[in-house]
């Protein structure tokens, strides 16, 4: 038998077992949906899980989402309406989960392994004018209860809140749809059980913020001296500019599998969930996108006049969330305190969870991760904050702390992964803050040990954070080659560890097992099919569990060439630095520079200029990159105003627009963009754009060499 046909007859039998097999793990999963009602349906997307249609609802502002039981794997399939929607490239998080998508023109396809809770978007577009796809995956749920005290709100529209009494018990059949609140006033021992979903559109004024207020009728879910209260299952949809889930001096409840989504044209005031005294609550297994604060904590919000603000609140204690995934497109993933609140809180902890996407910007003080703004007199004693095993998509800073009086202590950041992005602005821990401890925070496969590295400003009598970089177990890995096409077999070998259990996720939806391992990627596409200029980053994860339960991540990008920019002839000898030209202008956006005739030119040894008094300009830098080495690169720009990377002609990568700061802090919020091109050693035509508009910063160009951490562009590497 001839060779050429002994592979083909293996390709063959691999298809054949490969269709056999996908055809019995959709007979062993079962699939079930719900009908979504006229007056909820979108017309952005289609979605077929393992061929069958569902119906996919629209949420808030562009939000789309769909909600399935499943017993198993299931193939998805989502169609956009728009046409070269998926062009740019498909992001599907959680990242961790190694999702990656097959774009077939406007459908894309991806496998779930089961139930999952995930957010499907374009790559570096999360903010509020975002197209976004929220797929929830999940576990058939339990049948109705039954009782004396039960309530059935099946399937269908529902116009009216919900009002349960005390030892009630609500059943919200899958596909209910309720327009209105639930409303829990001065009730115990309730229930709220089932796959339904509530629907907010209020008379909030959609340019102020009136979403504080405590009364019934004016959020998704409000609670006002309500104890002993279980909620699983429930969707909220927020369309209305207010705080969606408000529990006030309320204890003992108990969330599971909590959907809630908020989106408004004023991108603000639209907390996810907040507790104005109160506490001894549970959240897990939930998922939240909202237009402000995902998690937020008050001793008590009765308006902003001076007097309401320095009423003193109640405690905020004993507070649990895990298993769970948040995404914001402004402020923090979890917010305590405000300027001049008076309260006490103790017994936070976020664990195990997915922070998607961190607001961006800065409201008094740069967003973050965690923020705690106790500024202008606040005072009150905060203690027991713990973050631990936190994975991080796209997010802004880690943390912004500031407290004047008596204190802040024991905070930790244990075990927090992010993966693949440096972060856009500073950390600052200011006033009354001590005890404070990084104990395994790594960006890639860096563990921070320093303030310089965090980057941590800490100032005004706030005490050095301690960092804990001994280990029981650390995740790390090298691969090679380091240089690599399509299809070529590349090696990648972990840090030793005893005992050790290590597991890959190549980025490309495939995984594998073992201290060193063999792997091939199919293409240059990159992970989240934004390859461009014949390059693609794919993003290998590394997870290393030992017998006595210790676990490390790593994450590196691995970078697959299938065409090459080659180095610039030296014609003649350049000089250290770029020159650049200023283009005075009030754009919102790059405009083609080609077309516009600049007001002055000059150089500089780096990305900088001076513009001779001009205060609103575009500028180009132009010369040279000296890469040191070949293979495929990575490149990211950093900016608050716009900016554009080009390498041989070629855009590497483009800042999205201006998005302004809020709260009256002024100028436009730090953009990130990274693209991948595959560059022989020499040096190789450089230009970058950048607008100079509010902001006042020139943008900072980061690249990654193949096995490299990402680091700033130097200014030795720039010619002209």
């Amino acid at each position: 038998m001839l060779p050429g046909f002994r592979a083909s007859s293996a390709a063959l039998l691999a298809l054949v077992l490969a269709a056999i097999a996908a055809l019995s793990a959709h007979a062993a999963t079962r699939v079930t949906a719900a009908p979504v009602p006229p007056e909820m349906r979108s017309f952005a997307f289609t979605l077929t899980v393992n061929g069958r249609p569902v119906d996919v609802a629209h949420a808030a502002a562009s939000y789309e989402f769909a909600s399935f039981d499943v017993t198993g794997p299931a193939e998805i399939a989502i169609t956009a309406a728009q046409p070269g929607f998926w062009a740019a490239g498909v992001d599907i998080e959680p990242w961790r989960l190694d999702l990656r998508a097959r774009r077939e023109g406007q459908t894309i396809r991806f496998r779930i392994p089961g139930p999952v809770k995930l957010a499907i978007s374009r790559p570096e577009d999360f903010l509020n004018h975002a197209g976004m796809f929220f797929l929830f995956a999940d576990a058939p749920a339990a049948p109705p209860p039954v009782g004396p005290n039960v309530q059935i709100v099946p399937a269908g529209v529902h116009r009216g809140s919900l009002n349960p009494k005390s030892g009630d018990t609500l059943y919200l059949a899958p596909g209910a749809f309720v327009f209105g609140s639930l409303n829990l006033w001065n009730v115990a021992n309730v229930r709220v059980l089932g796959r339904g979903t509530i629907v907010y559109e209020g008379p909030q004024d959609p340019d102020a913020d009136e979403g504080w207020m405590q009364k019934p009728d004016w959020h998704c879910i409000g609670a006002n001296q309500a104890h002993s209260v279980e909620i699983d299952g429930l969707t909220c949809i927020v369309r209305s500019r207010t705080w969606s889930i408000q529990m006030k001096d309320s204890t003992g409840f108990r969330y599971d599998d909590l959907r809630v989504m908020g989106g408004n044209p004023g991108n603000a005031n639209q907390d996810g969930m907040d507790w104005l005294g109160g506490g001894d609550t549970v959240v897990r297994n939930s998922f939240f996108r909202a237009s402000d604060d995902d998690l937020a904590m008050e001793g008590n919000w009765d308006g902003y006049t001076d007097a309401d603000l320095v009423r003193p609140g109640s405690d905020v204690t004993n507070l649990l969330v895990e298993n769970s995934e948040f995404s914001t497109s402004i402020s923090n993933v979890v917010r305590i305190g405000w300027p001049q609140k008076i309260f006490n809180s103790s017994g936070f902890t976020l664990r195990d969870s997915d922070i998607l996407d961190a607001g961006i910007g800065a409201c008094g003080q740069s967003f973050g991760v965690f923020g705690f703004w106790g500024a202008n007199g606040a005072s009150g004693t905060h203690t027991d904050i713990h973050f631990e095993n936190l994975f991080l998509d796209n997010w802004y800073s880690l943390e912004q702390i500031e407290q004047e009086q008596p204190a802040i202590s024991r905070m930790t950041f244990r075990n927090i992964w992010a993966l693949g992005q440096p972060p856009l602005v500073a950390s600052t821990i200011v006033g009354n803050v001590g005890q404070v401890t990084f104990d395994n925070v790594k960006y890639g496969q860096a563990r921070v040990s320093s303030d310089a590295a965090v980057p941590l400003d800490v100032e005004g009598g706030a005490a050095q954070p301690q960092f804990i970089t001994a280990r029981a177990l650390s995740a790390a890995f090298a691969f090679a080659p380091r240089v690599m096409a399509p299809g070529e077999k590349v090696t990648f070998a972990a840090q030793f560890a005893a005992h050790a259990h290590y597991t890959w996720l190549f980025g490309d939806g495939t995984q594998a097992q073992g201290r060193i391992v063999h792997h091939r990627f199919p293409d240059a596409e990159g992970t989240e099919l934004d390859g461009r200029n014949g390059a693609g980053r794919f993003r290998v994860l590394l997870h290393v569990e030992d017998k006595e339960g210790h676990e490390d991540w790593a994450e590196q990008d691995a970078v697959v060439v299938s065409a090459w920019k080659e180095a610039a002839r030296a014609e003649s000898a350049t000089e250290p630095g770029l020159t650049y030209r200023i283009f005075p202008g009030t754009w919102t956006e790059l405009p083609d520079l080609a077309s516009q005739s600049p007001a002055l030119s000059s150089a500089s040894p780096g990305i900088e200029a001076d513009a001779k008094g001009f205060t609103r300009y575009a500028v180009a830098w132009d010369g040279f990159i000296d890469v040191p080495a070949e293979g495929g690169y990575a490149f990211a720009l950093i900016s608050r105003d716009g900016a554009r990377l080009v390498i041989d002609g070629a855009e590497v990568a483009k800042t999205g627009p201006e998005f302004a700061q809020v709260c009256g802090s002024p100028g436009n919020a730090a953009r990130y963009a990274v693209g991948a091109i595959g560059l022989r050693a020499g040096k190789h035509a450089l230009q970058v754009e950048g607008l100079h508009s509010d902001s006042g910063d020139a943008p900072v160009l980061l690249w990654q060499a193949p096995g490299r951490a990402m680091v700033r562009v130097p200014d030795a590497a720039f010619s002209h």
